[in-house]
């Protein structure tokens, strides 16, 4: 389907507009991947349109059963995916549809209308890379349940602002959570015990580009750590006091090693650096 965009407007009311088509449907087709804008690839609802603009639709694109992030690993007991930043793992009361779990279960659903999903662990919504899912609530009652036992390895990689005081450290910490939920190192013997490790992989004279693997799982705990040290990750706008100008949080889980009981071994999940990660170090 193509369409030549008569006057400026945002892409999903535009199209809302002017095509015969349910805004749910519409909304699919974005969240997809299926919608082209002078040939590139557009999700934002509200990317601006210009008089003159072609939209392509691909509608069999969905039939196609394919998702617009990358599939880590699927068997016929779990998915794992890689997130993008700016998506949240599950809904809110804000958000219900565009989500990570919500995209994952149309894709299966699109294989088998009977398939379900579970959560087994998430990702904050602005930290990008691996997730797993489980496709029945007996395996996801058995990795939740022993989730610390069956994880051997959690790494992350981020780019924080200036230089780190040590090439490497261990940051041993206790967290606790105001009502408003920001998260702050409280004192000792209060608050929930975290532990971050990290390593310097390369810098400049204003990023660091760090490995970070975690000995414990708190929320928003690597952000405290290294805004802790003075070295927050750039782009984010809640532990930061360095106004930066950033469209994402550079943190991002790159590699988790998991005992997969169905299989009974270790496997371990890898992704790549995201682009911009690699762009804002060569500045």
């Amino acid at each position: 389907m193509k369409i030549i965009v008569n006057h400026d407007d945002e892409l999903l009311k535009y199209l809302c507009d002017n095509l015969d088509m349910p805004r749910k449907k519409i909304k699919q087709y974005l969240t997809h991947g299926s919608i082209y804008v002078n040939n590139t690839k557009i999700t934002k609802h509200n990317y601006r349109l210009v008089k003159g603009m072609n939209i392509v639709i691909d509608t069999n694109s969905k039939t196609k059963k394919v998702l617009p992030f990358d599939v880590v690993f699927e068997d016929e007991q779990i998915i794992v995916v890689n997130k993008p930043s700016g998506l949240l793992t599950i809904a809110t009361n804000k958000e219900k549809e565009k989500t990570l779990y919500h995209i994952v279960s149309e894709y299966l659903k699109s294989k088998n209308r009977n398939a379900k999903v579970f959560i087994v662990h998430r990702l904050d919504k602005d930290t990008s890379g691996i997730v797993i899912f489980a496709k029945n609530e007996i395996i996801k009652n058995q990795l939740q349940e022993n989730w610390n036992e069956y994880v051997r390895l959690r790494e992350y990689v981020a780019v924080v602002h200036g230089k780190m005081k040590k090439n490497e450290g261990r940051i041993v910490q206790n967290l606790k959570e105001t009502k408003t939920n920001l998260v702050y190192v409280s004192k000792k013997g209060e608050g929930r015990e975290a532990i971050t490790n990290y390593k310097v992989i390369k810098d400049t004279n204003m990023y660091s580009l760090l490995s970070i693997s975690l000995e414990t799982g708190r929320k928003n705990q690597i952000r405290v750590a290294m805004s802790s040290l003075g070295n927050p990750i750039v782009g984010d706008k809640k532990y930061s006091v360095i106004n930066d100008k950033e469209d994402r949080l550079y943190l991002h889980a790159n590699r988790l090693k998991l005992y997969y009981p169905v299989l009974k071994k270790e496997i371990l999940f890898e992704v790549s650096n995201p682009p911009e990660f690699k762009k804002i170090m060569n500045r």
